[in-house]
């Protein structure tokens, strides 16, 4: 077998294989034995008919075709092996076609990974971000809102409002057919806190008790095969309740929280708010940074690497529907999405995952950055920990699938994540640095344990399930 290179793109080869005819014949005979087995024939046992009855039977273009897809595994490997290229998708098949002498040649497309030798530049580059301030009607709203958890439910003499409660009987018609995932009876319902069915709570504003109100909804994710349904709602209310909300005083505060004062309460509250804003900013800082510097990233990518990214996020996503009962058309329905546009939705995600990873690799490999024994160690040790299996097994596991090359991957792209945000400079919209340093507790840790720059793992999934033993369970199925 012969193997001829070409370029058909920056990140692609053309692979011209011969293959001449006694490499064929022995393909042919292959497929022969192959497809005696699964033909009945009259006169011989399964798999026992001579190529030639087997070729006379189903022809000798088909005999051809099967055995040339019987030898391509073999043959893109031994390709493979001569030209040391590592395709980042399966290789595709261009074309066949015939030689002089009874052989064959075999077009083969292979998509390499892309690589960069230049990024831009990132060091200083200037983000700009809203400052995370916390203003003091914020504070008290999030005080209302603990006062809320410890109020009292009274008669109120007034129509329903939000924040009052409503005792109400609630039935869903799809016709005359009652759902009963979406009826309920007796129950006490927060009007304004849009935890049921999308509508019911604009039905509420205004209701008296022994009022009847009934209008058309649409069952959202979450009601199954109903989901998307266009259902009448009819309720019943039979009592509306209004929330006496407790006086915020120091014997209050001690009573209900860890704190002794109001003081101490309304200063813990501010320091959360504030946390989770520098965690929006930082989200903000980063999605920002990364969109500049991909979108100034000069990168053709391969169609076949981005159908195969559209192909995987595709699958995750139908995955997730499964689990939760609701299929595609539902979905599209339900998300208000037609078909074109999620197409669309679906690559543009994909290229950017792809154009991020590109982006980043190139940032290790120009700051020659590496990855630890200890680092892998670490990682390893608390994949264990949640998979409840030993270090030393996963280990071994993820060295047999190849999975720690993965996961070293993911180490080495959250590291150049980090690299260029600590270069990179967040700023308010007059241009004066913003501080997105997380804020420090009482006792010296972080506000969100745990939390800093974020970057998707392209190999998350399979690093998860090798972690948790789901391949190997697959493989013995």
């Amino acid at each position: 077998m012969h193997t001829e290179i070409t370029e058909a793109g920056p990140f692609e080869r053309l692979l011209t294989v011969h293959i001449d005819e006694h490499e064929l014949e022995d393909a042919k005979n292959s497929a022969a034995r192959k497809l005696s087995k699964e033909l009945k024939i009259k006169g011989f046992r399964p798999g026992k008919a001579p190529r030639a009855v087997v070729e006379r039977l189903v022809g000798a273009a088909t005999l051809r075709s099967e055995a040339i897809d019987a030898a391509l595994p073999k043959v893109v490997g031994n390709a493979l092996e001569q030209t040391q290229l590592e395709p980042a998708v399966t290789p595709r098949l261009e074309g066949v076609r015939d030689v002089d002498g009874g052989a064959v040649e075999l077009e083969l497309k292979v998509t390499l990974w892309p690589a960069v030798t230049t990024v831009p530049d990132y060091a200083g580059r200037k983000i700009t971000v809203d400052v995370p301030e916390v203003e003091d009607d914020e504070v008290e709203r999030q005080l209302d809102r603990l006062r809320g958890q410890f109020a009292e439910l009274e008669a109120s003499d007034r129509p329903g409002d939000t924040g009052d409660f409503a005792m109400v009987s609630i039935t869903a018609l799809d016709g005359d057919r009652t759902l009963e995932s979406a009826s309920a009876d007796d129950l006490l319902y927060e009007i304004g806190s849009r935890s049921f069915i999308p509508g019911l709570d604009e039905m509420l504003l205004g209701v008296s008790p022994g009022e009847i109100r009934q209008g058309p909804v649409t069952l959202p994710q979450g009601f199954g095969d109903a989901a998307g349904t266009e259902v009448t709602l009819r309720i019943l209310v039979k009592d509306v309740r209004r929330k006496k909300l407790p006086e915020v005083t120091d014997e209050w505060v001690s009573d209900v929280s860890e704190f002794e004062t109001v003081a101490e309460l309304t200063e813990a509250l501010r320091s959360n708010l504030l946390g989770l804003k520098v965690g929006y900013a930082r989200a903000e800082f980063q999605d920002r940074l990364l969109s500049e510097l991909t979108e100034e990233l000069e990168l053709d990518l391969p169609d076949a690497l981005i159908d195969a990214e559209m192909e995987a996020s595709f699958h995750n996503l139908a995955h997730r529907l499964e689990e939760q009962g609701i299929d595609l058309s539902n979905y599209l329905r339900i998300t208000g999405q037609d078909q074109d546009g999620f197409v669309a939705d679906i690559r543009q995600g994909a290229v950017r995952a792809l154009r991020t990873r590109v982006l980043l690799e190139g940032v290790g490999a120009q700051a020659e950055i590496g990855v630890e024994p200890d680092e892998m160690e670490g990682a390893i040790a608390s994949l264990a920990q949640r998979a409840g299996r030993s270090t030393e097994d996963l280990s071994a596991a993820l060295n047999a699938s190849g999975q720690d090359a993965v996961l070293s991957g993911d180490i080495l792209r959250r590291k150049a994540l980090e690299r260029i945000l600590d270069a990179a400079v967040a700023v308010d919209a007059d241009g004066n640095p913003v501080d997105l340093t997380e804020p420090i507790g009482d006792d010296g840790d972080t506000e969100d344990e745990g939390a800093g720059w974020a970057v998707e793992s392209d190999g998350a999934e399979s690093v998860e399930k090798t972690a948790s033993g789901t391949e190997e369970e697959e493989h013995d199925e």
